[in-house]
């Protein structure tokens, strides 16, 4: 009988043990991914604070914090439009690191009186309150016929010469690229570029970009050489080969 009962109890007890391990792999399973997070904090923003990335994601309150992962942090941050892509790392501590790149913004698009960022890759984004930005150039008066919203990609004859300008322009001389505050593409007409503390337009044309933007280093950097007094400048035309010209109130020189 004792023999019987010795049986029985052995059978329980690698039943309970079955039961356990059974139970705890589920839980286990479940619980994958899963940490105690006390604190998140974000790397690598330039065009929103850390505060409002944290907010438009839901993040910005700890009472959420025990039915996160990190997959899930991950998935949120990446769903603001400005975000390429978002590497979340934990220290195991609780402490959970975001280190974000932002979309690469290449202009600011105005298109009857509503802006868009304009990404390296064409694309259209949403400019949020409290974004950040500055030394991005303006694109405006640009021949499109349907009617643009976030996320859509603009890729058009019109773009694409802004967009080889700006390169001109980085490539040339960069301070000569921040101080590029507006490209008005006159709806196909010759492209008219306005520079930060220049009062005159610069007549660019269309075609020969980095020529042009080399030719209008060269003039800058020649005036301030001579220190020639600008104040009666009415423009600079590149349009012609091999020259350019100033444009004044009383009479054009040639260069």
């Amino acid at each position: 009988m004792s023999k019987d009962y010795g049986k029985i109890f052995g059978t329980v007890l690698f039943a309970l043990i079955i039961i356990s391990i059974l139970y705890l792999s589920l839980f286990k399973y479940n619980e994958k991914g899963k940490e105690e997070i006390k604190m998140i904090n974000i790397q690598g923003n330039n065009l929103l604070s850390k505060d409002i990335y944290l907010r438009f994601s839901d993040l910005d309150e700890k009472s959420v914090y025990d039915d996160l992962t990190l997959n899930i942090i991950k998935k949120r941050i990446e769903e603001h439009p400005y975000i390429e892509k978002a590497e979340v790392k934990s220290d195991g501590r609780g402490n959970v690191d975001i280190k974000i790149r932002e979309k690469e913004i290449y202009a600011v698009l105005l298109n009857n009186g509503e802006p868009f960022f304009l990404t390296n890759n064409f694309e259209l984004l949403k400019i949020y309150e409290y974004t950040n930005y500055s030394d991005i150039p303006v694109i405006s008066n640009i021949r499109v016929s349907e009617k643009l919203n976030a996320a859509k990609v603009l890729r058009n004859e019109d773009i694409i010469e802004a967009f080889k300008i700006i390169d001109a322009a980085k490539i040339t001389d960069i301070d000569l690229a921040k101080k590029l505050s507006e490209i008005n593409l006159k709806y196909g007409g010759e492209v008219v570029l306005t520079f930060s503390g220049v009062n005159y337009p610069i007549i660019f044309g269309r075609g020969n970009e980095s020529k042009k933007m080399i030719y209008l280093s060269l003039i800058w950097e020649r005036i301030n050489k001579l220190n020639n007094d600008l104040k009666n400048t009415e423009y600079i035309d590149l349009r012609f080969a091999n020259e350019a010209y100033i444009g004044k109130k009383e009479n054009m020189d040639l260069i």
